[in-house]
């Protein structure tokens, strides 16, 4: 069958990065130990992937921040090293394991599921969207990425898997086995620069892991730094115990949500009947929010008419009001005299607590009421709803419902005055949403009635996210400041002043074996103690010298380490290492995860295979492994285990690996992490380690990876695994196009269009270097000098790339590294083409070398070819330097910049000539040809006019007493006002001013000089044939406007300044 013609270009790069990864392993080019002398070194990690699925390209984006940063590393003459390890600890694995087990025993194998099962899993709605805090809860990924499927037989058909294969998966093992090798090896696809020798898989499966965590949680122990006590956790009342996965009937991986539960109280007088026996106590309806920072716009709060609401008493001696189920949560979380019971004083529908008056926390209004919504749902929250229509598209919808429709209002007995007075309060900017997002995005949604739900839904994913991500205060004691770094002190600040409780209860329907609906309950529990001051105060130390490359990234640090308190650590089911003192409990899967950056410096000596069933360089068996050689390895001044004395040698190079490689130099992750992983991270180093030289040095938060600026999402079908991507776009192209996808904390753009283009554009390098290899002697010798203006211009370019590229990597901004370092230097080349009659090959091939170098940390397959097998360089790339910038005449590069322009302002006025004006004719005449120019003259001013350079000299001032920077143009125009020679170019300065700082900003503020910093008449006359070539004219001139003949050109010669020729054609 004949290959598809777009294939074959693909199909050469895939077997390009085929044969160099072969290459790469052969040579081990990436296996790294600890040098005898001193060196530069570098270690980088990434938080080692969940093994329940492959490796999507989410995850590819993060760790390739972590890959990039080793490329370039190494070229500065560093020890790089990026180890990998896989995740296995916690309960999804072992939870879908268990399911696959009862869907075998319940169906049969293969399983024959009941054909009128609803086949989607179905998302409750929900008033408010959640902003996860991954501290709560850890979801399976395999659920979240196929979550249309309702068994777990079906998520790992989904997966490509057979009937016969998914049977094994029912063992949890199994799932470790089979993931860990399958992740590895799409790695090596992409060409991940990791010494595979150093990888492993957590719990205890593997025993030398095993004890690594047994080994730090002694050390936590030991230092008073785990605590047991009360924690939030699912809860069976009926089995009286906690209901972890294995304990449900439904609800496996469901955590507890947290809440702030918005005490409004009753400040109406006389109260209504059913509510007139207990007004000898105050009386609240209580509402759950994931919003306290939105309290300050409280205009109304809602209840549903129809819904049975109950009143009962509180331990603080308050009435409170919500549902039963509500109320039977809060009793477990000891709002009530006696811990798990409840008794119901009353029951009141909504209707008989309608239109009541309200005093609402923070609202800047005297009073609220209770006004009816009819999507309030009795299973979520407490079926009170607050009401802030500034800030919620749902709020919003209802209350606009609630005044244009009177008979709705008479129905419910709300009376005007109620509801028409009250309009949406601004209380945040949110960027490109203003100060009242609702009303924005439901007037551009065109969202006419709070019925239209799947609108409303696209409405809340836009105002919520981003009101949380990008909202700032514009209210209240912290206007101002960022809703993500304030959050958690309103909510303290609201309790404090008894105006909110926390609550809590399951994120989704949790039922248990024995059919009973689990709640949230407060029980004993070991628990880290990050709320410890003393603790808290060592880690803020810590990151004040912790790179964080983004500021957003260290106030959320510093608002995390604000609110943190502790994290419960163990759990009774699922796979991990048993806590040493209570190995009753699993140390939970993130906090098996915050130090084991330490184990890579010596795993390779421990374990020879990824599960540590054979010992590794050491020799050394698990059970001679005790807290006592840990401590020689970790620590200064322990002595050698005794048990171990005769191996002392092999300690010592163990220590020495560690000694050498830690602290770890850069750790890269999602933004997402920085509230718990990340920060536990900061806080287990600085408790394990008492020397700040062996805490973190640097952290990489990015945003989240869109594809084709949707979010990806198997059930759509927007979703690529790793493999995916490279199989499409060869590994390069798929790496070129993570670089370009965005290097801020803000979600990125994975456009597959871009990466189709990039697979083209390498392959095309690729064959333009082989080709200028096999014509050299087409080419000025290599030994010939550099003496023409194009050659001079073009290694003034190359080393100007080289210097701004260099920055670009240091900052690790990759975008901008890939567009200096290979789009712009990639145009330098095609303006050297077409510059020079002839190229110089020394200079060409200076030109590869450096662009090979400076692309390799991105792409270093295509680039390693290259290297190797086009310019025949006897060493690996992966062992080169960086280049060292000669120097730069920067005046030669702004007038090759400037003949540039110039030819295409010249190019485009020759088409404006050549169109040949058609006015009066059919449309079936005949147009006659084109006519092309023959001649030109090009006109080049020495100076700018006298009201020019006023104008200059004002800008030159003003930019310079601005700190660098423009004032608003009000400032400038207050100030040109002032001078009388302006006045009769009163229409003229503005757009003149408008261009001029256009200009500046783009080339800098040598343009507002009188004069440019070339000679301008020079550069053409230089340049003259090949202005007259790509103009395609038989004669052209260059005159100054000052020359007699410009004036007979029937140009406007005053438009004409410096930097701006114009060109006369005949």
């Amino acid at each position: 069958m004949e290959v598809k013609k777009s294939n074959v270009k693909l199909n050469a790069m895939l077997q390009i990065e085929s044969d160099i990864q072969s290459r790469w392993e052969n040579e081990k080019i990436f296996e790294e130990e600890a040098p005898n002398g001193s060196q530069g070194k570098y270690l980088v990690t990434f938080p080692y992937p969940y093994m329940n699925g492959r490796l999507h390209l989410g995850h590819t984006f993060t760790l390739a921040k972590c890959e990039f940063a080793v490329g370039y590393q190494r070229l500065l003459g560093k020890k790089c090293l990026f180890p990998f390890g896989f995740h296995c600890t916690g309960m999804p694995i072992k939870a879908a394991a268990d399911k696959l087990t009862r869907e075998m025993a319940d169906f049969g194998f293969p399983p024959n599921f009941p054909k009128d099962d609803i086949v989607e899993e179905v998302e409750q709605d929900v008033k408010e969207l959640e902003i996860k805090d991954k501290s709560k809860s850890k979801k399976s990924k395999a659920v979240a990425k196929t979550g249309t499927a309702k068994y777990q037989w079906q998520i790992m058909q989904s997966l490509g898997l057979n009937d016969d294969e998914i049977k094994k998966f029912a063992d949890p093992i199994h799932w470790i086995k089979y993931f860990s090798p399958a992740a590895m090896a799409d790695l090596k696809l992409m060409g991940l620069k990791t010494d595979w020798r150093r990888s492993f898989v957590t719990t205890d499966v593997n025993p030398y892991y095993d004890s690594f965590v047994r080994w730090q949680f002694n050390i936590l122990k030991k230092k008073e730094k785990i605590r047991y006590g009360k924690r939030y956790t699912i809860y069976s009342p009926k089995d009286g115990q906690p209901c972890m996965d294995h304990d449900r009937s439904s609800g496996e991986n469901v955590g507890p949500q947290e809440y702030t539960l918005i005490k409004l109280k009753i400040i109406q007088d006389p109260l209504p009947e059913k509510l007139r026996l207990f007004n000898d106590k105050p009386i609240y309806l209580v509402a759950a929010t994931l919003r306290p920072e939105t309290m300050y716009g409280q205009t109304n709060c809602w209840v549903h008419p129809d819904i049975k609401y109950v009143l009962f008493e509180t331990v603080d001696g308050e009435y409170f009001i919500s549902t039963k189920r509500s109320a039977r949560n809060m009793s477990f979380q000891n709002f009530t005299h006696d811990w798990g019971k409840v008794e119901f004083l009353a029951e009141i529908t909504g209707q008989e607590i309608m239109g009541l008056e309200l005093k609402a926390p923070l609202s800047s209004l005297d009073c609220v009421y209770s006004l009816p919504m009819m999507t309030i749902k009795e299973d979520k929250g407490t079926g009170i709803v607050t009401s802030v229509p500034s800030d919620s598209p749902d709020d919003f919808a209802a209350l606009t419902d609630l005044k244009k429709k009177k008979p709705f209002r008479e129905k419910y007995s709300i009376s005007d005055e109620m509801v028409l007075p009250f309009d949406p309060i601004p209380i945040m900017n949110i960027e490109g949403l203003g100060t009242l997002a609702a009303p924005k995005v439901c007037e551009d949604l065109k969202i006419q009635s709070q019925n239209e739900t799947a609108k409303l839904v696209e409405a809340k994913e836009k105002v919520y996210l981003k009101g949380f991500y990008e909202g700032v205060l514009i209210v209240g004691p912290y206007a101002g400041k960022k809703v993500q770094e304030v959050k958690k002190k309103i909510q303290t600040e609201m309790i404090e002043k008894n105006e909110a409780k926390i609550y809590q209860e399951p994120e989704k329907l949790v039922v248990s074996r024995s059919g009973d609906e689990c709640v949230v309950a407060l029980c004993n529990q070991w628990y880290l103690d990050y709320g410890n001051e003393e603790w808290k105060n060592q880690v803020r130390e810590a990151l004040k010298n912790v790179e964080t490359y983004h500021e957003e990234s260290r106030r959320n640090f510093e608002a995390t380490l604000d609110w943190l308190e502790g994290h419960a650590c163990s759990r009774s089911f699922g796979l991990g290492t048993k806590l040493p003192w209570d190995p009753q409990y699993l140390i939970e899967s993130l906090s098996d995860s915050t130090i084991y950056m330490a184990y890579y410096t010596i795993s390779h000596y421990l374990q020879k295979d990824l599960y540590g069933k054979e010992p590794g360089l050491g020799n050394l068996k698990p059970d001679e492994l005790s807290d006592e050689f840990w401590n020689y390895i970790f620590f200064q001044n322990q002595p050698v285990p005794a048990n171990l004395e005769p191996k002392k040698e092999v300690l010592e190079r163990m220590k020495k690996e560690f000694e050498f490689w830690y602290p770890v130099d850069l750790r890269t992750s999602g933004k997402d992490l920085i509230p718990n992983h990340l920060t536990y991270f900061l806080y287990n180093h600085c408790a394990v380690w008492d020397q700040p030289q062996k805490w973190p040095q640097s952290i990489r938060a990015n945003g989240h990876l869109l594809l084709n600026s949707e979010k990806m999402s198997k059930s759509t079908g927007n979703f690529l695994t790793l493999t995916d991507a490279i199989q499409k776009y060869s590994a390069d192209g798929m790496r070129m196009t993570l670089a370009d996808a965005g290097d801020s904390v803000e979600d990125a753009n994975f456009v597959e269009t871009v990466a189709e283009a990039n697979l083209l554009r390498l392959y095309a390098f690729n064959e333009w270097c082989k080709e200028i290899i096999e014509n050299k002697s087409t080419l000025r010798s290599e030994n010939s000098p550099l003496e023409n203006y194009a050659d001079k211009v073009f290694q003034s370019e190359i080393n100007k790339t080289i210097e701004e590229t260099k920055k670009h990597y240091d900052s690790m901004m990759y975008k901008e590294a890939l567009k200096t370092g290979f789009f712009e230097l990639q145009a330098a080349r095609d303006r050297y083409r077409e510059l020079s009659e002839t190229m110089h090959f020394g200079l060409v091939t200076w030109f590869i070398k450096v662009q090979l170098v400076l692309l390799a940390p991105i792409c270093p397959h295509i680039t390693e070819h290259i290297w190797l097998n086009v310019l025949k360089t006897d060493h690996s790339i992966m062992k080169e330097l960086w280049p060292q910038a000669g120097p730069i005449d920067e005046s030669l590069v702004n007038s090759a910049n400037y003949l540039m322009e110039a030819a295409h302002e010249f190019r485009n006025r020759q088409k404006s000539f050549s169109q040949v004006k058609t006015k009066g004719k059919s449309k079936d005449a005949e147009k006659p040809a084109p006519s092309q120019p023959v001649k030109g003259t090009i006109f080049v001013a020495k100076t700018y006019p006298t009201w020019q350079q006023i104008i200059l000299d004002t800008l030159k001032t003003l930019y310079k007493n601005n700190n660098n920077s423009f004032p608003d143009n009000k400032a400038i125009l207050a100030e040109l006002a002032k001078r009388e020679e302006l006045k009769k170019f009163q229409k003229k300065v503005m757009p003149f001013v408008a261009f001029t700082k256009d200009q500046a900003l783009k080339k800098g503020a040598h343009c507002l000089n009188h004069t440019l910093d070339f000679d301008e008449y020079d550069i053409l006359q230089t340049n003259l044939k090949y202005l007259q070539n790509t103009l395609q004219l038989n004669e052209l001139r260059i005159l100054f406007t000052t020359d007699e003949e410009a004036g007979k050109s029937n140009l406007n010669i005053d438009d004409i300044v410096p930097g701006k020729p114009v060109i006369f054609y005949q």
